[in-house]
């Protein structure tokens, strides 16, 4: 299970970062699915969940400690390295020895840093697609990412957009494909 999960974790982190090496000069301010954020916005956000990460699961940080340490623009002047910084480090921090076993003191409680991986997995290539939209890249998802983030929400969709994290989920076309039964679930049609 571990090092299925952490392929699957390098695999949407390489997807994001991909994505974010096609953004163009004059694209970063361009809208994406997520309403609040712009193409920077939204970079910036994943960019800081995977900040997060090391701290939380290899310091054994709560997220109180690290209140605003990663608030604002952590991308800086070069956000492609912003990136390649933040998800290496990220993805290092889950790999460490015991890191998955571990519980994780998180805004909403303890976690098993496997939980934590999975849903941060999940969350990245969620915002892969509203990247891939919001620069007018290809926006098809591998499908193995999608089955998986499927699995991975499911048992927590009906409260996402309570959560103000998504938007309300959308009904699900008949012999509708994984990937828009997926976006479906987090407020996006594609």
């Amino acid at each position: 299970m571990s090092d299925a999960l952490l392929e699957r974790h390098a695999e949407a982190l390489r997807l994001f970062g991909e994505r974010v090496r096609e953004v163009r000069r004059g694209q970063w301010d361009e809208p994406t699915p997520c309403a609040e954020w712009n193409v920077r916005q939204l970079v910036n956000h994943v960019t800081a969940e995977q900040l997060w990460i090391p701290p939380l699961v290899t310091e054994g940080r709560t997220v109180g400690e690290l209140e605003g340490s990663f608030s604002g623009d952590v991308l800086g002047d070069d956000p492609v390295a912003a990136w390649d910084r933040a998800s290496a480090a990220a993805h290092a921090a889950f790999a460490a020895s015991g890191v998955l076993d571990r519980s994780v003191r998180l805004s909403y409680g303890p976690a098993l840093g496997s939980a934590y991986c999975s849903e941060l997995t999940a969350d990245c290539v969620v915002h892969t697609w509203d990247l891939a939209r919001g620069i007018g890249a290809e926006d098809r998802l591998p499908d193995g990412l999608v089955e998986f983030s499927i699995k991975e929400i499911m048992p927590y969709a009906d409260g996402l957009a309570a959560s103000g994290a998504y938007a309300e989920p959308r009904e699900v076309p008949a012999g509708a494909d994984a990937q828009t039964r997926l976006l479906a679930m987090v407020g996006r049609t594609g």
